[in-house]
């Protein structure tokens, strides 16, 4: 076999190195299926650059779609479709003024998981 290749790593079913009590395991209450889909959802909504871009500029004022499309270079159609994504996962909400929407982060939960990304960006 090639060195150069990857090792397969092989777990006995007998594993020395757990030190959990089976019984304690099997009462642990896990993360539910439906909580690690939302949490996917959310970091897949977080995984496309142009909503990022979007809630960027959300982070600090509420913006039309108008408005959100000249920041990021966009048609409003465009803006409009990637706003509906992140409204249905309830990440940003709107409101109406006359015939303007303007869309604001839904609550501060967003912006905490935004700023503590970028703030991991720039860790050494």
């Amino acid at each position: 076999m090639d060195k150069g290749l990857l090792e397969v790593n092989t777990v006995a079913e007998d594993c020395s190195c757990v030190h959990s009590d089976p019984n304690q395991v099997e009462s642990e209450i896990g993360l539910a299926d439906e909580q690690a889909i939302g949490i996917a959802e959310i970091f897949k909504a977080l995984g496309d650059p142009t909503r990022v871009k979007i809630i960027y500029f959300l982070l600090n004022k509420e913006l039309c779609v108008h408005d959100l499309g000249l920041r990021i270079g966009m048609e409003q159609s465009a803006v409009s479709h990637q706003l509906r994504y992140l409204r249905d996962l309830h990440i940003v909400k709107r409101r109406k003024e006359g015939k303007t929407v303007y869309y604001s982060l839904d609550d501060e939960h967003i912006e905490q998981i935004f700023v503590q990304t970028m703030g991991h960006l720039g860790h050494d």
